[in-house]
């Protein structure tokens, strides 16, 4: 009888490929931009000092590492991330760091054998927006919660809302062929633009008292980084690598001036718009 295929095995090529060397290339520069969804996302899910706390898609550790400094000595931090070159970098940072109580495996937590009731909370920082089926995903990560336990994790809300993440794949259209309309429910950074649909994932799967609220975080880049930023991440980089030298010219010709309204006195500064989500095991 044929085995069925993994679940994820699309976002597991990107993130141990070309997406997890990205990340790992660039990670001083992105934990700088998402510094602020990880004071968020620790002081919503902290379950006390001496806490054991999990951390979905963890990257490359920085959420993983605040919160094991927050729970104490006496507590524990477990990062997870299906991404072994990220998994990689958080180990070595956890060991340059010396945060003893952190540690870090490499898992795709939609169908991990995790310890019944191990955790006091779980947390993510954009890392559960990818599953290929969120109420396995969030159902599965229920059990590794002891009764009671926490969730926090923040997820981004609509494109729309957050034009400043578009703005490299909105300047590239005019030079590409008409593209699909995507798809609103495919794992992707804007899976969870949706609160209701969030919740309802989150109900479904057996979690309580959801909150799921708007959160508006201002963010920073320097305007030195942000042509790295807007051509090594995201559909954008993708397409670099995939379309001939002349229309890959003519993109990263455009995409300084298309940046420029969000630059000021040496920085570009926008406005993240996602939400901020809680609820009980």
């Amino acid at each position: 009888m044929p085995q069925s295929a993994p679940p994820n095995t699309r976002q597991a090529a990107l993130w141990n490929d070309v997406s997890g060397k990205a990340w790992v290339e660039m990670q001083p520069i992105l934990d700088e931009i998402l510094a602020p969804f990880e004071r968020l996302v620790v002081d919503a899910g902290y379950p006390g000092e001496g806490g054991n706390v999990l951390d979905i898609g963890c990257g490359a550790g920085a959420t993983t590492l605040a919160m094991a400094r927050r729970v104490g000595n006496d507590g524990n931090c477990v990062g997870l991330d299906i991404s072994r070159p990220l998994v990689a970098l958080a180990t070595k940072r956890a060991r340059v760091e010396e945060v003893a109580n952190a540690s870090f495996e490499v898992g795709d937590a939609q169908a991990h054998a995790f310890e019944p009731g191990r955790f006091d909370a779980v947390v993510s920082r954009f890392g559960v927006m990818f599953f290929d089926d969120p109420v396995a995903a969030f159902s599965n990560i229920r059990q590794a919660a002891r009764r009671g336990g926490k969730l926090a994790f923040v997820a981004w809300r609509s494109p729309v809302e957050n034009d400043f993440m578009t703005t490299a794949a909105r300047a590239a259209a005019p030079f590409l062929p008409p593209a699909p309309a995507p798809d609103p429910d495919a794992p992707g950074q804007f899976a969870f633009a949706g609160g209701a649909k969030v919740k309802r994932i989150l109900e479904t799967s057996g979690w309580s008292s959801i909150e799921v609220e708007q959160a508006n975080v201002l963010c920073r880049i320097a305007e030195g980084d942000l042509m790295t930023f807007a051509t090594r991440l995201g559909p954008v980089a993708a397409t670099l690598r995939e379309v001939d030298r002349a229309t890959a010219e003519k993109i990263t010709t455009v995409l300084p001036a298309a940046y420029a309204p969000f630059v000021e006195d040496g920085e570009a500064r926008f406005n993240a718009a996602c939400w901020l989500v809680m609820a009980l095991a």
